[in-house]
Order: C-alpha cells, then sequence, then structure tokens
C-alpha cells in the first residue's frame, strides 16, 4: 500500500547577497522529491538583486500556485524572516531549507515517515558538508538521534542542523516562533524552546541533507563579535532556567575558546574534531 503523507510547506529565507546557481541547485532538489511540496514559500528579506528577482519569477511562472513571496523595505535579519515566513505557510507540517543546501531526493519521504510513524513534532537528520558537490563531502555529522540524547545534547550544542528541521507549525508558533533578538542562534533559540515545552523530537541516522561550507562558513564562526553574540544567547539559556550554571560553563567556555582561534584551526576543529 502506497504511503500517504500530509501537505508541507518548505520555507526559505533569501537576501541580495545569495547566489543564484546555488539557489537553483536547492530549489531543484526540493521539486526533486520524492514526496512534493505543496507551497514553497520565500521570505524576500529586503531588496533583492535583479538577477535573483528573475530567477524566483522563472520558478514561479513555471510552477503555478506552488511559490508563495513574502517582502518587506529592509534586510531584517534571519530570524525576523523566518518568524514571517512560518507565518506565512499554509500547511501544518514545515521544512526548513537554505538557498546554498542540497536535500537528497528521499529527504520528505524519510522525515515525514519518522513523524507519523514516531509521533514527533520536529524532525532533522544528519548532514555532509560540501564545497562543490555534496557527492564529495568534507565532513559529515553525528547527531544525536534519540528524545532524551537530544535534550542531553541540546544544553551543549545545537542539537540539530537547521536546513534538515521539518516541524509542527503549530508547536512552533506555541514556543514563541523564531525570534530576531539571538543573530546566528535562532534556530537553537526556537529548538530549545520547544524542546522546553515538551515537543518531542529525534534525528533522523541518515544523510538527508548536503550543507555547502566555505571560508566564510567558518570565518563568520570567530571573532569578538561573534563571541558577543554566543555569550548573548547563552546568557538567555541561564537566565531562563534551560541551562543550568555547569551547562552554561560547559557551553559557552569551549565555545569562546573555539571562537577565538586562527581561522585555518578553528576549520580543522570544526571538520575533524565537531563533526565525524
Amino acid at each position: 500500500m502506497k504511503e500517504v503523507f500530509p501537505p508541507y510547506s518548505v520555507l526559505y529565507s533569501v537576501y541580495e547577497k545569495e547566489r543564484t546557481d546555488w539557489l537553483c541547485e536547492s530549489v531543484d532538489s526540493m521539486l526533486a522529491q520524492t514526496v512534493k511540496p505543496n507551497e514553497i514559500v520565500f521570505v524576500k528579506d529586503g531588496p533583492l538583486t535583479p538577477e535573483l528577482e528573475e530567477t524566483l519569477s522563472a520558478y514561479d511562472i513555471a510552477n503555478p500556485g506552488l511559490f508563495k513571496f513574502v517582502e518587506y523595505s529592509d534586510n531584517q535579519g534571519l530570524g525576523y524572516a523566518l518568524q514571517q515566513g512560518v507565518l506565512a505557510c499554509s500547511n501544518k507540517i514545515i521544512a526548513r531549507m537554505d538557498t546554498d543546501d542540497y536535500a537528497f531526493p528521499n529527504r520528505m519521504k524519510h522525515q515525514l515517515a519518522q513523524m507519523q510513524d514516531d509521533g514527533l513534532d520536529m524532525v532533522g537528520s544528519q548532514v555532509v558538508e560540501f564545497i562543490s558537490s555534496p557527492d564529495r563531502p568534507i565532513a559529515q555529522t553525528d547527531l544525536p538521534l534519540s528524545m532524551g540524547a537530544i535534550r542531553r545534547f541540546s544544553k551543549r550544542r545545537n542539537p540539530f542542523r537547521h536546513p534538515t528541521v521539518v516541524f509542527n507549525r503549530d508547536k512552533v508558533l506555541s514556543a514563541g516562533n523564531y525570534s530576531k533578538d539571538f543573530l546566528f542562534f535562532e534556530d537553537w533559540d526556537l529548538f530549545n524552546r520547544m524542546l522546553a515545552a515538551g515537543d518531542r523530537a529525534e534525528n533522523s541516522p541518515e544523510v538527508l541533507v548536503g550543507m555547502r561550507v566555505n571560508d566564510g562558513f567558518y570565518g563568520r564562526r570567530g571573532g569578538r563579535e561573534y563571541l558577543s553574540y554566543i555569550w548573548k544567547f547563552k546568557s538567555e539559556q541561564l537566565r531562563n532556567g534551560y541551562f543550568s550554571i555547569i551547562d552554561f560553563c560547559k557551553s559557552f567556555l569551549p565555545h569562546a575558546v573555539v571562537c577565538m582561534m586562527p581561522m585555518n584551526l578553528r576549520t580543522w576543529v570544526y571538520t575533524k574534531l565537531l563533526r565525524r
């Protein structure tokens, strides 16, 4: 008997510095899913380049009724963009995706089946990180799978990779939706609030998404300014009671050390020690 899955929306945020070739690879990978979306929501986070606008318009024309666009005049950041995107999604199930990443064809079939079979509110997956092609990865994650392991992991590191997550829209809204207050940590902040609310979550053991990385990917995770964002987010986890003081120290101090490393060393730590 053929499996029947609920309709789902795919949620993207796009801003003016995105590359159109990478965006096309990402969107094409979602259009090629064995279980296809019936809605793709793009939040235009501020003005886009003419090339990006033309690309999105071409997808819209080629797929009547599939794409929905949310736009506003100024760049507001990922947290605000996704907050507005969740509100715009028509379906109860939302799959996150980034414009420079790649979803393997069975991604949604695996995750929707896992959500149904295990009664989940949120499910992620393992990823490979790649530079030129997801078939030639440079690293692979080894994220926790079970609910208990995810809860423990979430008090040290982010237990999900953001572009892999599929979640229940109602649960996201009940937890307060995305916040724009924690730059670079919008996803971890939301996930911890959902876990604190008792929402059920798992990671698939399968590699279902390829995440594109480059020098900028690791470069953004270092320096004094980034350290200030780490402090702000993890201090809030301590204040709201999700982190104990021990959790805070075990999470913040190693993160701060890696953040202040030279980029070459920080890249090695991320790809060799913090993945698998």
